[in-house]
């Protein structure tokens, strides 16, 4: 059991060693360390990352180095990765800073529309009904967008507005279909992604009524807990486990 997706103190997790002991301790065969990285021109995008740290293009160099000093103390594999914000306008940017850096393997994530986080219950829930709806479609738009431009080998959370109570419940089926299709014919490969499904929202992302139409269009997916923390990295991957052996799931690997 590979999980893909975790974040580390170099954006907003816990220690390396923390979170590689924690995944010892739960028995993976493999962690990545896929953290928060922002290469946006974009003014807003740049303050973003500067108030919240997230400073992978300029210290990925420095975290590759801990983590090759971790490997021998760790049984496990250890992935150097990264998860990208992206926005169409991005792209160079985005495509030159991965063919430079060299991860093992990136994530993809649309975490922003109209230059506000997706989480952001205050500023979208004082939309009206039709102006959430046209957030939900701009996100699915820049969803294919990302899935069509090759860069990522896996697609995050391709469903994220579902946890905020704004949004929820204004995915449509042609939303689905639309991001589906995009995936059926890229090397890109969504995620199981555990990141909300102990708390309030309750869900994995894709959340079911997705991840029937995913199944229609042959499309499969890597795991990942999306933790930030040793506790929130063993119950999402025991989540994760849960899931794997009642369905009979046989999920992506990807080669680093």
């Amino acid at each position: 059991m590979y999980d893909y997706h975790t974040h580390s103190n170099y954006s907003d997790g816990d220690f390396l060693a923390a979170m590689l002991a924690a995944a010892q301790r739960q028995g993976l065969d493999g962690i990545g360390f896929a953290d928060h990285c922002n290469v946006s021109a974009d003014p807003s995008q740049q303050q973003f990352a500067k108030e919240f740290g997230f400073n992978l293009d300029l210290t990925h160099e420095r975290r590759r180095d801990a983590i090759e000093s971790l490997r021998e103390r760790y049984d496990i594999a250890i992935f150097d990765a990264v998860e990208m914000d992206y926005r169409p306008a991005d792209e160079a940017d985005i495509a030159d800073f991965l063919d430079t850096a060299t991860f093992d393997y990136a994530i993809g994530s649309v975490h922003t529309v109209e230059g506000h986080n997706l989480h952001d219950e205050t500023y979208f829930g004082a939309k009206s009904r039709e102006e959430r709806r046209d957030v939900v479609e701009t996100y699915v738009d820049r969803v294919v967008s990302m899935i069509d431009s090759e860069l990522f080998a896996i697609a995050g959370h391709v469903d994220l507005p579902q946890r905020n109570e704004a949004l929820r419940g204004l995915f449509s089926e042609d939303h689905y279909r639309r991001i589906a299709s995009a995936l059926e014919m890229s090397r890109t490969v969504p995620e199981l992604n555990a990141g909300r499904v102990t708390d309030d929202y309750g869900q994995f992302h894709p959340g079911p009524a997705f991840r029937e139409i995913l199944a229609e269009y042959d499309v499969q997916f890597t795991l990942g807990t999306d933790a930030h923390t040793p506790e929130s990295l063993r119950e999402n991957a025991e989540e994760l486990a849960a899931f794997v052996e009642r369905w009979d799931v046989d999920p992506v690997v990807i080669q680093g």
